[in-house]
């Protein structure tokens, strides 16, 4: 059986927060030039302008941000469900009912629903100062399989990729915009979440003057797939089948290494206490969601 998604990973400069019409020509351009794709995806904060700006203050960030329903969403989904695909137009800059922002991705379906919303759980402190999501998010692509989202940052955080994985995902789509030198660490760690977890990871950094770039896509087993070479605006494409995510749980990394199922095998001793989290791995709930 394959599951194959073709995916479009646009490596764009941010845009003014009002320029949503400018948005949607951008998005009709990348989708008529590559019509296979079913899932265009932005990077983070790309419709929220300079909110990571340190020199912005809090009462300019909160200014500048909507409701998840406000006019933003509306517009967003009928742009989705115009061009009949999944979009994730990025993070962008919500407004909480609590009345704190969240630098939350969003996700749209070719029915011009929203499939999604997950905020960010690990912002880049001091420099973020929007407020930390509690929730993990992955969603379902019917005929594809599950996506888990991530932002920036959540990546250097193995725990995050982990829950997603545990939850399901077999993709990971991780939003960035990382304008520092620290972008070359990044891509090692995009690596490790993949094959550790066993999952694709696609991580998309802004383009320059936003970002450094150096966007790319894995494979389970920690092969890149495609990568952007430059911090240059691109747009990266690829036809992932995320039954490999099947395949190399089932036989192992190299025909190796089964990490879902060899933890619960041969630890009759029951729970390892895990002191830093005032908690316990236990090979009872270890594999989750992952049968998949």
């Amino acid at each position: 059986m394959s599951r194959p998604l073709p995916l479009a990973l646009v490596q764009a400069a941010g845009r003014d927060p009002g320029d949503l019409k400018g948005f949607a020509g951008h998005v009709e351009q990348v989708a008529r030039t590559y019509p296979q794709a079913r899932l265009l995806v932005y990077p983070e904060l790309h419709l929220a302008g300079d909110d990571l700006d340190p020199r912005r203050t809090e009462q300019q960030v909160t200014d500048s941000a909507e409701p998840l329903d406000g006019p933003r969403h509306e517009f967003l989904a009928q742009l989705a469900g115009d061009l009949g695909i999944w979009l994730v137009p990025g993070s962008v800059s919500e407004l909480g009912e609590d009345g704190r922002v969240y630098n939350t991705a969003l996700v749209y379906s070719p029915e011009g629903r929203r499939a999604a919303a997950y905020r960010k759980i690990f912002p880049w402190r001091p420099y973020e100062t929007c407020a930390s999501g509690r929730d993990f998010v992955v969603f379902e692509m019917p005929g594809h399989g599950r996506v888990g989202l991530s932002v920036c940052y959540d990546a250097w955080f193995p725990e995050h990729t982990r829950q997603l994985a545990w939850l399901g995902a077999e993709l990971v789509l991780n939003l960035v915009k990382t304008p520092t030198a620290d972008r070359a660490q990044e891509t090692v760690i995009a690596r490790a979440n993949a094959i550790v977890n066993q999952v694709f990871v696609a991580s998309l950094n802004a383009g320059t003057p936003s970002g450094l770039g150096r966007s790319l896509v894995v494979d389970p087993e920690g092969r890149v797939r495609v990568e952007a070479v430059s911090e240059l605006p691109s747009v990266l494409t690829d036809v992932i089948d995320l039954d490999a995510v099947t395949t190399v749980r089932r036989f192992g990394t190299a025909g190796l290494n089964r990490v879902w199922d060899q933890y619960q095998h041969g630890h009759d001793e029951g729970p390892v206490p895990l002191p830093m989290y005032g908690g316990r791995i236990d090979p009872a709930t270890w594999r989750g969601s992952t049968a998949v």
